[in-house]
Order: structure tokens, then C-alpha cells, then sequence
């Protein structure tokens, strides 16, 4: 209770001050099992572009990413205005993603990808013969008013990490994905991720964070069961958004309540590992206010970067109440 009063007491701070802890968020990163095999998924079926390819070992990423004897190869990637990072631990290696792994799990997290057509990228993917995650694309009913007419379909990427593609009607989602460009995937919308209570994942993201709500919605009916391919899915949806980057969205299972929690024991070198990449503009203060709403921190501390290979000043690594990993960055 402490902590949450003392994330409360820092929103009033920040909102006083006009700014918010972070100013934007930067990229979706995932750890990978073989990064060309990746590369090569993402750059030629879901039409990404590689913007940069770094290797880096040392203390600096040791004690960024809580990985004694990292050697990591990083791949920057861009759709449209949004990026992900692909990084493949050479050494040590990590634990693969469980077969077993539901999407009401909490350490659930994907990349929600806009398409111009949904036929069209959904036959893509079968000719590519992409793993399903859904039983196939799914439009949500009218009777939901927030989500009527969205057509969504959850698939994987060859190390199983979960992935959307979503087709907004005339009406819903930014303007910039109604613009006519010829292009098939458009860019990244938000990251989603499973939360076991959403109020206190506001007070983590909303609260602390500066990130503000920009919708809501609840669904279920057979269309979200066979989406998120969980029996009577029943969700409790919030989506987030800082100044600039993809929005963040909360999934509460209010039904079935029988996902797995987050591993205690997960290491950013397991492949299961996701982090969101963030911005500020002092990540001394930041830390400083993750420290006093007790949340947990990966990183030993704020780490700067002498070799500028990743492309901050400094940085840290934590975790929100659920266990998903924030990478605050200071460029």
C-alpha cells in the first residue's frame, strides 16, 4: 500500500511539473533463438526493414540486462514510423518459450501489426506457413461498441513469440492507417500485454509513468475466445499511449483466471523475454522514482554506455507489477 501511495504522490509531482517520466516509447524488443532466421522472418513475410546490426559484450550490458558474460547481437528493425529490436544472446543462452504457453498467461506480450487488407495478409502468412495462435482472423461484433468491425488474427514468429495483425474499420484506430500508401503491413500500433489487475497496472503505467488512457473496451463472445484462442475469453481491455511511439494495451482475463504467472526466474537471454523500450529525459530521476514506488529493478542500477553502440546515454532495466520488462533509456 506504501508503494502505491507513493506512485500516486509522484503522478501529482509530475503533473505539477507538466511532464511526464517518460517522453515516448521507442521500440519492442525480444530475444531470439538464431537472429538470421529471425531477420529474415520479419524483414520478408511481415515486410520490416533492418536499420542497424550491433554486437556488444562487456560489463555495461552485464549489468544492464542482469546477464553475467554477455555477448548480444542486436538487430534494429522498422515498419512504417515504429521499430522493434531482435537480440540473440550468444552467450550465455536462455530457455526457449514453453510449447504449453496460452495467451492468458501473464507473461503473455505481442506486437499488434496494422494491415491494409486482413484477406490479403492473412493469405500471406499461409503461403509463409506461419504458426497460428488464433483459429483464423476474427471480426469483433457491432454489439461492442469500441471494438465493432476491428478484424484481428494472433500468429508466431518462428521462436513463438505471439503477434497480431489488425485491420481498423473506417472510423476506429489513427488516421495514418486509413491513408492509402500500396503497402501490406503498415506498422506497429501497440504492444499488448496480460495483466492480473488493471488498476494496478494504471498506477504503474498511468500513474507513474505519464502515459495517459486513450480507450477501453470489454470483450468476449465466441469471435475473442477464438482470437486470443482461450475458452470463454472474457477481457477487460485499456489502451495507453505516451507523446510518441506505439501505445501499450492492458489485457485483464476476467475470465478464465487460470493463465500461468510470470515466471519468477525469467532472464532477459530466455527467449520468453520481451522488453518495451522507453524514453526520458533524465534517467537518474527515473530511477530514482522506480526505486520509491518499490518496483522492481533487473539492472544493478543506472548504467551508462561509454561505447555508444546501442545509442543512450544511460539506462535501466525494470520490471512492472506483472513482471514485464521497461527498458528506460536517456539519449
Amino acid at each position: 500500500m506504501a508503494g502505491l501511495l507513493c506512485i500516486a504522490t509522484l503522478a501529482v509531482n509530475a503533473q505539477t511539473q507538466g511532464a511526464s517520466l517518460i517522453s515516448g516509447v521507442d521500440a519492442i524488443d525480444m530475444t531470439v533463438s538464431d537472429i538470421d532466421r529471425a531477420v529474415s522472418f520479419y524483414s520478408g513475410v511481415l515486410s520490416f526493414k533492418k536499420i542497424s546490426d550491433r554486437e556488444v559484450a562487456g560489463e555495461t550490458y552485464e549489468s544492464l540486462e542482469g546477464v553475467f558474460g554477455v555477448r548480444m547481437r542486436v538487430v534494429r528493425m522498422q515498419l512504417g514510423d515504429e521499430f522493434i529490436e531482435l537480440t540473440e544472446y550468444l552467450a550465455p543462452r536462455g530457455r526457449l518459450i514453453p510449447i504449453t504457453a496460452r495467451s492468458n498467461d501473464r507473461s503473455f506480450q505481442h506486437i499488434a501489426i496494422i494491415v491494409s487488407d486482413m484477406d490479403k495478409a492473412y493469405a500471406r502468412l499461409r503461403e509463409n506457413k506461419v504458426e497460428h495462435a488464433s483459429s483464423g482472423p476474427q471480426r469483433l461484433p457491432d454489439w461492442n461498441k469500441n471494438a465493432a468491425g476491428i478484424r484481428g488474427f494472433y500468429f508466431k514468429d518462428p521462436d513463438g513469440h505471439p503477434l497480431e495483425i489488425l485491420q481498423f474499420p473506417p472510423g476506429k484506430g489513427a488516421a495514418k492507417w486509413h491513408r492509402a500508401s500500396g503497402n501490406l503491413f503498415l506498422g506497429i500500433d501497440h504492444t499488448a500485454i496480460v495483466v492480473g489487475d488493471t488498476d494496478s497496472s494504471l498506477r504503474f503505467y498511468r500513474e507513474l509513468l505519464g502515459m495517459r488512457v486513450v480507450g477501453e473496451s470489454e470483450n468476449y463472445g465466441t469471435e475473442q475466445a477464438h482470437l486470443n484462442n482461450v475458452f470463454g475469453a472474457h477481457l477487460r481491455i485499456t489502451s495507453l499511449r505516451a507523446e510518441s511511439g506505439p501505445g501499450v494495451e492492458l489485457l485483464e482475463y476476467l475470465s478464465p483466471r487460470d493463465g500461468s504467472p510470470f515466471p519468477p526466474d525469467e532472464h532477459a537471454n530466455d527467449v520468453v523475454h520481451r522488453q518495451t523500450v522507453v524514453f526520458t529525459h533524465d534517467a537518474d530521476t527515473a530511477a530514482k522514482q522506480f526505486s520509491h514506488a518499490h518496483a522492481p529493478f533487473v539492472s544493478s542500477g543506472v548504467v551508462a554506455e561509454s561505447d555508444g553502440q546501442l545509442g543512450f546515454k544511460k539506462a535501466f532495466l525494470a520490471r512492472d507489477p506483472d513482471g514485464h520488462a521497461i527498458l528506460v533509456e536517456e539519449r
